[in-house]
């Protein structure tokens, strides 16, 4: 590929402090594009600003995420995490309102950028996704793909390393709310065929007051925006329901 970069953003989610820290610095990069991987508003301090930030960005690739296609569908998650990702939910809805809604509901599932397979958990699912270390059965999850990198989010950590059947298997990490141990935004650069992982610091405690500011059901999520982790999300597997992005 030549030309500028591209900016590779995943998992917002609401964090508009964290987005506009990243791109400044995509920005400065030389990045004049983006691709966005989903989980735009959902779970985060500034639902509506950020998803309306990222709908003005000059996008080579837009797809939605699980919590996206949540604002119409029933999310899956055991009974355990529901209440927390109901209300989670409805304030996203309530901010975002019924159109916007609609729009981030109604973006594709998956697309290509260059042979890029580009998904949000795996070429199979949403929230079937892969873990940092190679497990047993993952080759499942790739819906039959070889020879080729998918790049994916959802389990907020930032990781590359070879998957079965001659793939690449690249996850920028989270924007808005990395869950690696490391609070800054987390997000990539393609130029030249080349995936470079970048990691941004930005404002992290305003973001988690204006997090904590919504109710005391946000507290988790501002502690992980606070902490970039997540004590019952250490693997965040398969979407299993342990944690609810």
């Amino acid at each position: 590929m030549n030309g500028s970069p591209i900016a590779l953003l995943y998992d917002v989610h609401g964090n508009l402090a964290a987005l506009e820290a990243v791109l400044a610095e995509a920005e400065k990069a030389g990045a004049t594009s983006y691709l966005l991987g989903g989980d735009y508003a959902t779970f985060g301090p500034w639902p509506r600003e950020t998803a309306e930030r990222l709908e003005g960005l000059p996008a080579v690739v837009r797809i939605r995420g699980n919590v996206d296609r949540w604002l119409r569908e029933q999310p899956e998650v055991p009974e355990s995490a529901r209440p927390l990702v109901t209300v989670a939910v409805d304030a996203a809805l309530g901010s975002l309102g019924p159109e916007l809604s609609d729009r981030l509901y109604e973006l594709p599932e998956r697309a290509e950028l260059d042979g890029i397979l580009v998904v949000h958990g795996s070429p199979v699912s949403d929230v079937e996704t892969f873990a940092p270390d190679p497990e047993s059965g993952e080759e499942q999850m790739l819906g039959g793909e070889k020879q080729r990198t998918i790049l994916f989010g959802h389990s907020h950590q930032q990781f590359r390393r070879p998957g079965p059947d001659g793939t690449t298997l690249v996850n920028p990490g989270s924007v808005g709310m990395p869950l690696d141990h490391d609070p800054r935004a987390a997000w990539a650069l393609l130029e030249e065929g080349e995936i470079r992982f970048r990691r941004t610091e930005y404002d992290v405690e305003r973001a988690a007051a204006q997090m904590r500011s919504l109710g005391d059901w946000a507290e988790p999520l501002a502690r992980r925006i606070e902490q970039g982790f997540d004590s019952g999300a250490e693997t965040r597997r398969r979407a299993d329901g342990r944690e609810p992005s």
